[in-house]
């Protein structure tokens, strides 16, 4: 089965290890373009694409998936399936009919609840005793597609945000794992979320956090 792999951070970058460990056919790594960081404001890669470059994975870093040769370039990869945990983009619908097995996403909550670009960090501020990763068929809306699978964990009333995220991503892995390999032998069917449920994580910024 060849598969796309489509991730940016850490999480991302430890559920792309996981899929080599198992030889999965990983045919393409997408993550986005190298950023400036700190006083030097050099490029930086992303976790994933060094992962993908030191396993010697073609990298495509497209500002925009929505341009037609981005498109094109997707389709020739012939993928069966893309995976998809923390890319950083909105896949349009002319990316997600490619798959014939469908798009998977590993979102770091048990899903409806947190959707969005945050999860861990909402799980901590807001108190909750557990949570998990949720393999969900990716829909148009954002993290909103039936669920295949979920792994749960609790949250010890002492735990940051970093420790949980690194747990996230090993149960992340996992699952995404044990997803493909479900897709492998044939079609999964997944469960529809109940959205009258759903609750939102959108990407913590200063001016949401607390003052010491």
């Amino acid at each position: 089965m060849r598969v796309v792999f489509m991730g940016t951070p850490d999480i991302s970058a430890v559920c792309l290890e996981k899929l080599l460990a198992q030889h999965f056919s990983v045919v393409g790594v997408y993550t986005k373009p190298d950023a400036p960081q700190n006083r030097g404001m050099r490029l930086a890669q992303s976790p994933v694409k060094k992962v993908a470059l030191a396993a010697g994975l073609p990298v495509f870093q497209p500002e925009r998936l929505r341009d037609p040769e981005t498109v094109q370039t997707l389709r020739d990869l012939h993928p069966d399936v893309i995976a998809v945990v923390a890319y950083g983009k909105i896949l349009p619908p002319e990316v997600l009919e490619i798959p014939p097995r469908g798009c998977i996403n590993i979102h770091a909550s048990i899903l409806p609840a947190l959707r969005g670009s945050g999860p861990v960090q909402w799980a901590i501020l807001q108190g909750m005793t557990e949570t998990g990763v949720t393999a969900m068929y990716m829909a148009p809306e954002m993290d909103a597609g039936d669920v295949i699978a979920v792994s749960r964990t609790p949250i010890d009333p002492e735990e940051n945000a970093q420790s949980l995220l690194s747990r996230l991503a090993e149960l992340g892995g996992e699952l995404l794992c044990g997803t493909l390999h479900k897709l492998e032998n044939g079609p999964v069917r997944g469960t529809p979320q109940d959205h009258s449920q759903a609750t939102f994580a959108p990407m913590l910024t200063k001016a949401m956090c607390p003052i010491d």
